[in-house]
């Protein structure tokens, strides 16, 4: 039975697809692994018990109960949950939006699967367009978003030293490229893998290069802006018909709930609806009657401001702690991403004398799990696509116990002072 080129691509070991395989396989096997390579929210109990509190709420309701798993829900979204998101951004931050702008999908992996293949591949008039990255790495979940073969083009980012162990990414406009061939720009904000924020300036001339050759920006908020607010450095919510924000409900603490949101020009919203109802007929109604409430009272945003960015803040605080006492001294330089967001440290080893990959199967090994950061580069090409810093990096969780992501951290750090030894015997 031959399978289709998209199809064998699935079906290779690379990308998003190989890593939630080995996540699954990890947490399945029993084996008592320290966690440190997924996405996975960490368990906030205030938010854990909003939502048992409005789950008790709508068991006892007829109505309610039927909204949540009785009913398919237009291929838009659930109606009343887009009203209230409508109501609450329009109230806060004067988009003015209705709720022709606004569509949902069964998780934000979905949207940029619909959205990059809407902007990008074949054009019907013998032109293939891509989707440019502006600030390589980015998320891992993009590379294989493509029905279309090399659908991504990458930018090389300017790199900065912010203190004697830390750097931080920004997006080098003098190289960036936007061509006639270019069908959208992409961005994620906080960036995963590397707790990167583009700054306001960065995000207002990446639209303005958008407007002026008539294509979107999307932004992937994922992390970000107006909510989870998994941020720790100033960035305005910002949105207009020239950008595509996504952003989910997971962030929050839902999600197995897979909701996404895309917020675009109803154009945008209209193909996004025709293509769910392809694809999913409907979307989950779940994570959508669930937040209605937060969203309606606007008390999701508290929750984001008050709740959820302060504890993932002090998770990152103490990570970065943690690992910077486990180098000390290190014969090897090390830096870490300045952590300005999500809840991710990137690691960087120049000259490492092993590959990143190699030193995740060395760690796997030893029980800790992380990723490999040559996953997170799609769309270099050239003389960039042999960069070696691809092969320096490593992407860690911090979400989960402060104890175990402690315990990675160290054993991370003995793995890389090993391995650097035994590179410098004769």
């Amino acid at each position: 039975m031959k399978l289709s080129a998209f199809a064998r691509k699935l079906t290779a070991d690379a990308g998003i697809t190989s890593l939630m395989d080995d996540l699954g396989n990890a947490m399945a096997s029993g084996d008592d692994l320290i966690m440190m390579g997924g996405g996975n929210p960490g368990h906030i109990p205030e938010v854990a018990d909003r939502i048992r509190e409005i789950l008790a709420g709508i068991s006892q309701n007829d109505e309610d109960i039927r909204r949540l798993v009785g009913v398919y829900d237009p291929p838009q979204g659930e109606k009343r949950f887009i009203s209230a998101l409508v109501d609450l951004l329009n109230r806060e931050y004067g988009w003015g939006l209705t709720p022709d702008n606004i569509a949902l999908t069964n998780g934000s992996q979905a949207a940029f699967f619909m959205l990059f293949n809407m902007f990008g591949g074949e054009d019907g008039e013998g032109g293939h367009r891509h989707i440019l990255l502006p600030l390589a790495p980015e998320y891992i979940g993009y590379a294989d978003a493509g029905i279309a073969p090399e659908l991504f083009r990458a930018n090389k980012p300017e790199i900065t030293y912010t203190g004697e162990h830390e750097f931080k990414y920004r997006v080098d406009f003098d190289a960036l490229d936007v061509t006639d061939q270019t069908g959208a720009i992409c961005v994620s904000r906080p960036t995963n893998p590397t707790g990167n924020v583009i700054t306001d300036e960065e995000l207002a001339r990446l639209e303005s290069l958008a407007r002026q050759h008539d294509i979107p920006l999307i932004v992937d908020g994922a992390y970000g802006t107006p909510f989870p607010s998994l941020l720790f450095t100033d960035a305005a919510p910002t949105w207009n018909e020239q950008i595509i924000l996504c952003l989910s409900l997971s962030k929050l603490g839902l999600p197995a709930a897979r909701t996404g949101i895309v917020i675009a020009s109803a154009p945008v919203i209209r193909a996004l609806s025709g293509m769910n109802a392809i694809l999913n007929l409907a979307t989950g109604s779940f994570g959508a009657v669930l937040a209605e409430p937060l969203v309606r009272s606007g008390e999701i945003l508290r929750l984001s401001r008050d709740v959820v960015c302060p504890f993932y803040r002090q998770k990152m605080v103490k990570a970065v702690a943690v690992f910077t006492e486990a180098m000390a001294g290190a014969d090897c330089p090390w830096y870490v991403h300045r952590p300005e967001g999500a809840m991710f440290l990137w690691l960087w080893f120049p000259g490492l004398p092993i590959s990143s990959l190699e030193l995740y199967r060395r760690l796997k090994a030893r029980g800790v799990l992380v990723v490999s950061g040559h996953y997170f580069f799609p769309g270099l090409s050239g003389e960039d696509a042999g960069w070696a810093h691809q092969r320096e990096c490593l992407r860690v969780t911090y979400s989960q116990d402060d104890d175990r992501v402690a315990d990675g951290l160290r054993i991370i750090a003995d793995e890389v002072r090993a391995v650097t030894a035994q590179a410098e015997r004769p």
